[in-house]
């Protein structure tokens, strides 16, 4: 039998797109997950743990059927937030994090589908003003590291505080010469503020030794990122924008003062530049979801992250950058609604 167009194509479940996105975080999280240690790991299992629980408690108290469970869209957000905090974040703020992200900015709005803002960076974002030393105390990348913490030290210092040898994060964060290791990102800022210029930075061998270990991460995401787009999981639209409008933002800011400001090249691989352009932009219920709303909503968050990093107070800015673009999708996809065909624009009256 022939059938005549237009065609229905059957989508993906919801379950199955969840489980696609966390098989494409798979790179990303290991190569993290090597040169950052067993934390990583850890904190992956616990906050997806706590997320499916949260959920699960939530949907009880709701007297809500707990098929929701089954969607692995809290498993996801559990993925995430903990790929974005430190390895030896203390469990409880973990806990406190996660249990947010689903109950406040998940569940009390409706659950999945209806939620305006990203839960993940929801609880990232919480965490973060909550808890700025916790959560900027990521551990130097195993290259340089003094002492690395092995998979037993790891859950000491993520439960205990410290290991049976009485070391704690601090002391595994101390490189060479009693150096307290930072990310590249809170280093750069760091150093600008105490008046030092781009070139004598960069020059430092411990900074490029650590800068390796984020730029592989980041290399892990974007092909996971990658992968999406080929199985047309995600749209390449909220992608493209982040990214070109971080080289854009950064590069006119670089050309008007190098020795101030960073490289695209910098932006681009270090942070969570490129697990925040495929993996948590492209949220596809807190994102725009017009073509054209979503290169404006995609630019916006690329510009937001470099202005954030560069004259804000935290190094880290992809979390901010798109709750606020979060707030303003609606709007954005108001302004930019497709034309119905056979209709002139702005009468869309079928």
């Amino acid at each position: 039998m022939r059938l005549s167009s237009p065609f229905f194509h059957h989508a993906l479940s919801t379950d199955k797109v969840m489980l696609l996105v966390i098989g494409a975080l798979i790179p990303g999280a290991a190569i993290q997950c090597f040169y950052f240690g067993y934390g990583v790991l850890i904190n992956l299992v616990l906050c997806a743990l706590v997320a499916n629980l949260s959920e699960l408690l939530f949907l009880k108290f709701r007297g809500r059927a707990l098929d929701a469970l089954k969607d692995n869209s809290a498993t996801l957000t559990g993925i995430l937030l903990g790929l974005a905090i430190p390895p030896t974040l203390p469990f409880w703020m973990s806990i406190v994090g996660v249990s947010f992200a689903i109950i406040f900015a998940k569940q009390l709005y409706g659950g999945l589908g209806f939620n305006p803002f990203n839960p993940a960076m929801v609880g990232y974002v919480l965490l973060l003003i909550s808890f700025p030393v916790e959560m900027t105390a990521w551990l130097p990348s195993t290259e340089i590291a003094s002492h690395f913490p092995n998979f037993t030290e790891s859950l000491q210092l993520i439960f205990l505080s410290e290991t049976s040898r009485g070391l704690t994060v601090a002391d595994f964060r101390t490189v060479a010469d009693g150096f307290t290791m930072a990310t590249p990102l809170d280093h750069v800022k760091t150093a600008h503020t105490m008046g030092k210029i781009s070139s004598e930075i960069v020059t430092d061998p411990m900074y490029n030794t650590n800068l390796i270990g984020w730029n592989w991460v980041n290399y892990g995401f974007l092909f996971g990122g990658l992968l999406l787009l080929a199985t047309k999981t995600i749209r390449w639209q909220i992608p493209f924008a982040v990214l070109a409008s971080i080289i854009v933002t950064s590069a006119l800011l670089n050309w008007f003062d190098a020795e101030r400001f960073s490289t695209p090249v910098f932006h681009l691989t270090t942070g969570a530049t490129m697990l925040g352009a495929f993996f948590i932009a492209t949220d596809p219920v807190s994102a725009s979801t017009t073509p054209k709303g979503r290169l404006i909503y995609g630019v916006l968050i690329g510009f937001f992250v470099v202005t954030i990093r560069t004259f804000g107070g935290y190094p880290e800015a992809m979390g901010f950058a798109v709750l606020l673009l979060n707030l303003a999708a609606p709007t954005i996809d108001h302004y930019t609604r497709p034309v119905i065909y056979g209709h002139r624009q702005g009468n869309t009256n079928v």
